[in-house]
């Protein structure tokens, strides 16, 4: 993969990629998490500089057709272009902070997908807590009868299964997860570091309505705690997608309609309670079921790499997917 990296690049370098960025072709559904000034992999792999989402962005507007999300499902689509939709994932209050305002430099519209989290009195998603406190938090400590140790990547392993506690707590309620939260808080003081505010920080009420009034911003529903529906119980599913569309819709004072699914996990029953729920809009990661390839509310979405240089991630763009 290096190899194939340092050559596209060399290309890129060298302008020989340009005709094939401009005739690129076919439509493609992108998903962003985060956006920082620093250190965009401190915690994880959803992050981008800065930077290089600038660079993404002058890019798009250089080569390819960036349409809304609206505009994708009606297949207003440029025949000549790579036309793209650009989606953000978690409702981080960065995405108010730097994406919006560079959306406006640019003039390119953009969907953003944010949870009820705040409605439940969190200003954090679970998984973002617990990816701070193992890289501060104590080399093991005791939850749920169990003693978690962490490995050598710094992941918080149970020392009776050898599960990541990751694993075990997406597949469980909310419960567990605040529950976790409570107990590792107590510990260690996640917000001790405010220039780390950046990557975990949750938009407030306020500025999702502020979002919200952008012309070039879609506000879709991202579940209501961030949990991984595929694994809850039917009326657990309904219940999650109700309140997180109630608390939306009474936010922002507009139809949601759209839902990104977390984790990008779903199963049958996630989307037949999704349109239950009013949700006509679906957009997973990769489809997992065959019959998802002709359903005309569902779309995949791509997910970009903080690891490669853009002229690699455009690539992989147009590709469809990253050489292996």
């Amino acid at each position: 993969m290096k190899g194939i990296n340092a050559g596209n690049d060399l290309r890129g370098l060298l302008g020989l990629n340009n005709s094939f960025f401009k005739e690129a072709s076919g439509a493609r559904v992108l998903v962003y998490h985060g956006v920082c000034e620093t250190d965009p992999t401190r915690f994880n792999s959803l992050f981008l500089s800065l930077k290089t989402f600038e660079s993404h962005l002058q890019f798009f507007k250089q080569h390819f057709h960036v349409i809304s999300l609206d505009e994708f499902y009606a297949g207003n689509f440029n025949s000549k272009r790579l036309n793209l939709c650009l989606t953000f994932d978690d409702g981080f209050a960065n995405n108010y902070k730097y994406v919006l305002p560079l959306l406006e430099k640019y003039k390119l519209p953009a969907s953003f997908f944010i949870t009820a989290i705040r409605e439940a009195g969190y200003d954090i998603l679970w998984n973002d807590f617990l990816a701070i406190a193992q890289k501060y938090g104590p080399l093991q400590w005791e939850f749920m009868n169990d003693r978690f140790k962490k490995d050598k990547h710094n992941s918080y392993v149970s020392q009776s299964s050898g599960k990541m506690l990751k694993g075990i707590l997406r597949g469980r309620r909310f419960e567990d997860k605040a529950a976790m939260m409570r107990v590792l808080g107590s510990l260690i003081d996640i917000r001790r570091n405010a220039s780390e505010t950046d990557h975990w920080l949750q938009m407030t009420f306020d500025e999702i309505r502020q979002l919200s009034l952008s012309p070039l911003a879609t506000v879709g529903c991202h579940g209501y705690y961030h949990n991984d529906l595929a694994v809850l119980e039917e009326k657990d599913i309904r219940d999650e997608l109700v309140r997180a569309k109630n608390f939306l819709e009474h936010l922002i004072q507009k139809p949601v309609d759209a839902l990104a699914f977390p984790y990008g996990s779903y199963s049958r029953a996630t989307i037949t309670e999704s349109r239950k729920a009013g949700f006509s809009r679906l957009l997973a990661a990769d489809f997992l079921f065959p019959e998802d390839r002709n359903d005309n509310g569902m779309r995949e979405r791509f997910t970009v790499s903080p690891y490669i240089s853009v002229n690699n991630q455009m690539m992989a763009i147009i590709h469809g997917k990253y050489p292996r």
